[in-house]
């Protein structure tokens, strides 16, 4: 089974997005924006599926690390494009050559877009999360909070879902970025 280019794999990273929806709609409030983190595409495909079920005008973004923006670049293009490197960030989670097959298809009929944000972003994110909201999480699993800290997108006035995964963060780059 491939890790994220796989229908199975995608329609359970689309609980993810059913989740969303079922805390909006028990909350009564219609999601605006969505920043995912994104390697191969799958979470980000399944979560846009299952959200554009129910709110189809909702912006969804992926978020991925600055120089491996595989998805950002392979919107823009209309078809997908290759990172030049597959290593040199701490978002060691999102260093995917470039979307899968299966997951582009999907994400370029979903996507409004993608953006990118730095090591040091992202660590930025993993030190508020730890400090402010109490969540552990691997810098990876902190761009979608780095793109909202750092400005990438202009949110104010909308209702936006951030996507916060993975806590498989080494205890030393959790105390560096604690130590900011």
């Amino acid at each position: 089974m491939h890790p994220y280019d796989d229908a199975g794999v995608i329609a359970g990273q689309g609980t993810v997005g059913l989740e969303i929806v079922r805390q909006a709609q028990t909350r009564g409030i219609e999601p605006d924006t969505l920043l995912t983190p994104a390697s191969g595409g799958g979470l980000t495909a399944g979560i846009a599926i299952a959200l554009h079920a129910t709110f189809p005008l909702a912006d969804v973004l992926t978020v991925e690390p600055a120089g491996f923006d595989d998805h950002a670049r392979s919107l823009e293009a209309g078809e997908r494009v290759v990172n030049e490197k597959l290593s040199g960030s701490i978002c060691d989670a999102l260093l995917s050559s470039s979307p899968g097959h299966r997951t582009f298809s999907i994400n370029r009929d979903e996507l409004t877009g993608g953006l990118s944000v730095s090591d040091a972003e992202a660590l930025a994110a993993v030190a508020y999360a730890a400090r402010e909201i109490k969540v552990v999480l691997e810098p990876g699993g902190a761009v979608a909070l780095a793109a909202a800290l750092s400005n990438k997108i202009d949110l104010r006035g909308r209702c936006v879902v951030l996507v916060l995964s993975g806590g498989n963060i080494d205890p030393a780059l959790l105390a560096e970025a604690l130590a900011l």
